[in-house]
């Protein structure tokens, strides 16, 4: 992230780090991925150390023009012209560099923290703030133990006021970040189970968040959620809301919906006020009430507060990556603009592989805290750098300095009508197109006009969850064993190249596929890592060594025609995979029919063999473990025999997700990645919160109908209601994949957080559910499965497994992948 200049022989000096200068450059850019390398000449690299050792990426990030790096050790080999700062640890390094640039600065900084709804109130209370404050933040949801040091270096001499989040996972992290931080004001969002699995008690974790609040001269909180804790806040000067208690300093005692808004009452100074809370669901009131709550501790009459607060819009901290017109891909963040937001959605531009050309739309930016001039002269250098193709500006202040922007292709207009006067002759066409606009800009109308119009059953894909379910198994493997990961059957019914370009992205060593089209279609879309077909068919052999797919080879019949198709087109030393059955009894060599395989490998100058592999039947249940020990024993004599024959190592391969979790012993030089990648591996203990479900999915009403007693519903009369009562008619039906066994009460849907169950037949595209229980409207969200009501439930419901349950998800439901 891009701010104030420090010579590097400063850095030296603030972080203590030791290292010998070779040329003082001048950084202004904190650098941490090498892979996301912006202003490289200004760049200072931290090789920080997670889950990957961030001292193997430093030749890349000198690859790309970085000089400057802050290390643990310094480089084995010679690294001409660039300095190495050598420091004890990397992080610490960071966060003391970033705790020094916010010393420069005299303002008011809140600090946020608390469990749920802290980026929310960060970003409302920006939108109630700005209009009399030059506000610098976290973008999205930086408020990590990296996140929060490169938030902070954003603060520059303009802003008068910050106001920043703070996330922690376990004890320890808060006096860190609190030390970098240093807020005046403190804020305490809803507490609740998140990361509860960092701590010994509920109470361990509420005593580590108040811990960010030691030095600030204002705590803002709820007063019903630390009655318990009161002898251990440690501010002073609170002021507390509540809906229990009248001692509170903004008592609220009563709340009213009126229309599609929630009004609230409360007692204040003596004073009966009122606030309108433009949402409906409790935690958007929660995280209202304290802005309110926020807004009157630093002195705000009541009425404008009142008045701000009615015209708060909805946050969308996520990008939306959906499929467009003319065969686009579409990036919708047309909610939010700012220069730092604008290099983390232009970094996901970048992931994208499926289209060549990228395309940027782009509104005027405010509150930047810069010189009009020199904030587009960051943003053209930023475009740039990250190689857009074509370049849609709108807004004065963007039309009025075209000659910035160096792209191959750029239009300008004055405002987002004229821009949607002019659609068709853009001429929008296989590309990747980024949205990213101001809120005033109204950027959703572009959206709209660019989004494929699609069925309103939508799954929605978290691509976070994805990463976080990555890392997960990531953390259980040895260094040096590679990751496999299946993306098979759409990706498990999650999706094609979206999913495989986050992974390939994130550097996982393998891709596998079922048969050769899959294949074909990750290619197509732009992915180049090593791609193995789990069951290749003869008939496209060509297509497969065109575009460099790999095969499993699992029989004799399969081997020689392989070896037929590449004699006659001369393929010599092409890579397939030796699929062994150690007791699937699936696919595979059998163990005794492995010599006579060896003895059709030996010096044969067709193939080279990748790798060797099976597949294990049961390693998610302890009650098969002496059977997941014999295959492993059975797949060890046959992957040493064929390495014998062969005279060179290949890769070793057995374990899938459950194998990963319950077998490190079979991890040997790579795993398979399948469901768990997903979110769902019964290996894992229910009350292990480490892996996320990705995927939600979700529809609407329909129509809603009061039925009596005894009326039938549904095809062949299926269905009744023993007393009188209501259903809702919604938008699924076993042609999306919601399948007829759900029917008749076995399946059950969520509808404002209440479980309605199924009513009669499920039909093609409907299907009924009985919403006796509940207000419903037409047009209310439906949710068929999501982290709350999860696939295994529904698995469960039917006799099924997840497997089937996602895969039967249909082509013609919409996918939409969120990024963070």
């Amino acid at each position: 992230m891009v701010n104030n200049q420090y010579t590097i022989t400063q850095v030296q000096q603030i972080i203590n780090a030791g290292g010998t200068i070779i040329k003082d450059y001048t950084v202004n850019t904190l650098l941490t991925d090498s892979r996301r390398i912006t202003n490289p000449e200004g760049g200072l690299f931290f090789a920080l150390s997670g889950r990957r050792n961030g001292h193997e990426f430093v030749a890349e990030a000198y690859a790309a023009g970085v000089r400057n790096f802050v290390v643990k050790q310094g480089p084995e080999l010679k690294v001409p012209g660039a300095n190495f700062l050598i420091v004890p640890d990397v992080l610490a390094a960071l966060q003391t560099l970033a705790a020094y640039h916010r010393s420069r600065f005299d303002i008011e900084l809140i600090g946020i923290t608390g469990s749920n709804g802290k980026t929310i109130v960060k970003e409302w209370l920006y939108q109630l703030l700005s209009p009399d404050k030059n506000i610098v933040r976290n973008p999205k949801s930086y408020n990590s133990q990296i996140g929060v040091p490169l938030s902070v270096w954003q603060i520059n001499e303009k802003n008068n006021l910050g106001i920043f989040e703070a996330g922690i996972s376990t004890t320890g992290e808060i006096h860190r970040l609190e030390a970098i931080l240093r807020p005046t004001v403190g804020v305490l969002t809803h507490i609740g189970p998140a990361h509860d699995e960092g701590f010994e008690s509920r109470r361990q974790k509420v005593l580590e968040k108040l811990g960010l609040f030691k030095n600030c001269r204002l705590l803002v909180h709820n007063y019903d959620q630390l009655i318990d804790y009161q002898d251990d806040i440690p501010v002073k000067n609170c002021f507390t809301w509540s809906t229990k208690f009248n001692q509170a300093d903004l008592y609220v005692f009563t709340g009213t919906i009126i229309k599609s808004n929630y009004y609230l009452r409360a007692h204040y100074k003596g004073q009966e006020i009122e606030c309108l809370i433009p949402f409906l669901d409790e935690a958007s009131v929660e995280n209202a009430t304290l802005c309110w709550a926020v807004m009157l501790a630093l002195g705000y009459e009541a009425t404008k507060a009142d008045d701000r607060i009615e015209h708060l819009s909805a946050v969308s901290m996520r990008l939306e990556l959906k499929t467009g017109i003319n065969d686009c891909s579409v990036i919708d963040d047309s909610y939010n603009s700012d220069i730092q937001s604008l290099e983390i959605a232009l970094n996901f531009l970048n992931q994208q592989n499926q289209h060549t050309k990228k395309t940027l739309i782009l509104s005027d930016i405010f509150q930047s805290g810069l010189a009009a001039d020199v904030l587009y002269q960051q943003v053209a250098a930023m475009i740039s750098a990250k190689k857009v193709d074509k370049f849609v500006g709108v807004g004065e202040a963007l039309s009025g300095r075209q000659e910035y922007f160096e792209v191959p292709e750029k239009h300008f207009y004055p405002d987002t009508a004229t821009m949607l006067q002019h659609l068709r002759a853009l001429n929008f066409k296989e590309e990747t197109i980024l949205i990213k606009g101001s809120r005033s800009f109204e950027f959703e109308r572009i959206s709209r006009a660019l989004v494929e119009k699609a069925h309103e059953t939508v799954m929605e894909i978290n691509l976070n969850a994805l990463l976080n379910n990555l890392n997960f198994y990531r953390h259980k493997l040895k260094p040096g064993v590679k990751v496999m990961a299946m993306v098979k059957a759409f990706s498990y019914g999650s999706g094609t190249f979206e999913v495989a370009n986050i992974l390939q992205y994130n550097k996982v060593d393998y891709l596998a596929v079922a048969y050769i089209d899959e294949g074909i279609a990750l290619r197509t879309a732009g992915i180049t890592l090593p791609v193995m077909v789990l069951n290749p068919e003869v008939s496209a052999f060509d297509k497969m060594t065109e575009y460099r797919l790999e095969p499993s080879i699992y029989s004799f019949g399969l081997f020689d025609d392989y070896i037929r198709y590449a004699r006659e087109k001369n393929v010599l030393d092409y890579p397939i995979h030796i699929k062994i059955d150690t007791g699937m009894h699936r696919l595979g060599f059998e163990n005794f029919e492995v010599e006579t395989l060896c003895d059709m490998l030996e010096e044969n100058r067709y193939v080279h063999v990748q790798s060797v592999f099976s597949h294990l039947a049961a390693s998610e249940s302890a009650m098969h473990d002496e059977f997941t020990l014999k295959q492993i024993r059975n797949f060890e004599k046959a992957f040493k025999l064929i390495e014998r024959t062969l005279g060179y190592k290949v890769i070793k391969h057995i374990s899938n997700s459950s194998g990963i979790t319950r077998w490190p012993v079979a991890h040997y030089d790579m795993v398979r990645l399948g469901i768990g990648l997903y979110g769902v591996d019964s290996a894992v203990s229910d009350t292990d919160n480490s892996l996320q479900p990705i995927a939600t999915l979700k529809t609407s009403v329909s129509q809603v109908k009061n039925i009596l007693a005894g009326e039938t519903i549904s095809y062949n009369r299926s269905g009744s209601l023993l007393k009188d009562g209501k259903i809702a008619t919604v938008r699924i039906g076993y042609a999306d994949g919601y399948l007829r066994a759900f029917g008749n009460g076995v399946g059950k849907m969520l509808i404002k957080g209440v479980l309605c169950p199924t009513v009669g037949n499920i039909t093609m595209d409907m299907c009924m559910l009985d919403v006796s229980a509940v207000d419903v409207r037409e047009g209310d969200e439906v949710i068929i499965f999501n982290e709350e009501h999860g696939i295994e439930e529904l698995a469960t419901q039917i006799g099924t497994i997840p497997y089937e349950i996602l895969t039967n998800i249909s082509q013609r439901v919409k996918r939409v992948y969120f990024y963070e």
